[in-house]
């Protein structure tokens, strides 16, 4: 009898080594990067700078379509604050600007146009609504800012109530009058407008194709988890992650070309909450498992992945050839945009959650501690910083650099 129960804990000690063998060879293979290559679906030559519509500086959240984050201007720092306006809450998202104004919400519900010039307050909209999303701007009807809206406070509400209705609303941007509002999931999704079609994602796992002109519904697709980011465009066709674990891509149409995944995990979700940035015939997108992912355009396929230490909520600028995010880890990363290997590396004061900005050949960023860098897009050398910002903290026109603190945005111009 005993020998028995000798025997059949010595096959319990086997099998409990083994698993604890398997458990470690799967999260070293869980934690490995993949490197990339120049020579695999990649293109080296650098995108030509889309030609902005008149009066409009900086259309849309990450300027341009394809979500770079990243503009041509010959701005640097160090900069002087020449005017600040005190906002009623957290400007999570940066102001998109056009018509001399920079037009953004703060998370306490209020939708705003300021001069450019002066600070001072055109309009305001109080929507009563949780906001996290920067505006898009075109020209229809003499100028039309879009925005979507989450649920009423509390912000985070998943479930019954009024926790599961949002809203995308087009304003005219010279008085801020309603042209027209429609329902949709809550929404954190800064809008996409190409053309007259305006393209949004709620967190009921919906993509939304409306009419820019008159809120028509052109189509809506379901996807397989909530879409917290916004979508972007390049080649013909539509990018945006999902907290499934997914990338997808799809035509302009709403039918999906294809589903890029996540690398597995044995523990925990990996989720897309980070815009896609498009460019080099690369989609690049950080992800809540602490990779930067980097996936073919046109196939869909992993082509790199490098771990960051931390969460990766931001959405990556990509510059000259560099891929540029912060994570949770405090961190901040050059990446190679072929390969994904670590260029040069920052350590920040505090976690990083924004997205950084590109302007002329200096990156900026913040953290949650409430400092902004702005670092030698080269080098990784630091320039300047400022003790204001949190998320995503600059945007920017000729002569003008404009810095998103916590409750503030600053107009500024270089010092001499």
């Amino acid at each position: 009898m005993r020998r028995r129960v000798l025997i059949v804990l010595a096959a319990l000690a086997v099998l409990f080594g083994g698993a604890v063998v398997a458990f470690v060879v799967h999260r070293l293979q869980e934690a490995k990067n993949v490197r990339g290559s120049s020579t695999v679906e990649y293109v080296t030559s650098e995108p030509r700078p889309t030609p902005l519509p008149p009066k409009v500086q900086w259309p849309t959240y990450g300027f341009d379509v394809d979500r770079t984050r990243a503009v041509e201007l010959p701005l640097k720092p160090p900069f002087r604050p020449i005017w600040r306006y005190q906002a009623s809450s957290l400007i999570e998202f940066p102001p998109s600007i056009a018509f001399d104004r920079l037009y953004f919400a703060t998370n306490g519900g209020t939708f705003t146009a300021i001069s450019a010039k002066t600070g001072k307050r055109a309009w305001i909209y109080h929507a009563h609504r949780c906001v996290a999303a920067s505006p898009a701007i075109g020209l229809y009807a003499h100028g039309t800012v879009y925005e979507t809206f989450l649920n009423q406070p509390p912000c985070n509400v998943q479930n019954g109530g009024h926790g599961r209705q949002g809203e995308l609303i087009a304003f005219s941007a010279g008085h801020g009058q309603i042209r027209w509002r429609r329902t949709i999931g809550p929404s954190e999704s800064s809008p996409l407008l190409l053309g007259a079609r305006i393209y949004v994602g709620d967190w009921n796992g919906d993509v939304w194709a409306f009419n820019a002109n008159s809120g028509r519904v052109v189509w809506r697709r379901h996807l397989g988890g909530a879409i917290k980011g916004a979508l972007a465009y390049a080649g013909g066709r539509l990018y945006v992650g999902s907290y499934d674990g997914h990338v997808y891509c799809l035509t302009p149409a709403g039918r999906v070309v294809w589903r890029a995944s996540a690398q597995p995990r044995l523990i925990g979700n990996s989720q897309f909450y980070s815009t896609p940035a498009l460019v080099y015939g690369r989609v690049y997108i950080g992800s809540t498992d602490g990779r930067m992912y980097s996936f073919g355009a046109t196939t869909g396929k992993l082509r790199w992945s490098h771990d960051t230490g931390g969460y990766v909520y931001a959405s990556p600028a990509v510059s000259h050839g560099l891929v540029f995010a912060g994570s949770y880890s405090g961190n901040f990363y050059a990446f190679d945009a072929a390969t994904g290997d670590v260029r040069w590396q920052f350590k920040a004061n505090g976690k990083i959650s924004g997205s950084a900005t590109v302007i002329g050949r200096v990156v900026y960023f913040a953290t949650l501690e409430k400092q902004t860098y702005a670092l030698n897009a080269s080098t990784g050398k630091l320039l300047w910083s400022f003790p204001d910002g949190k998320y995503t903290p600059a945007v920017a026109v000729k002569g003008r650099f404009f810095l998103i603190g916590y409750g503030i945005v600053y107009g500024m111009v270089p010092r001499r």
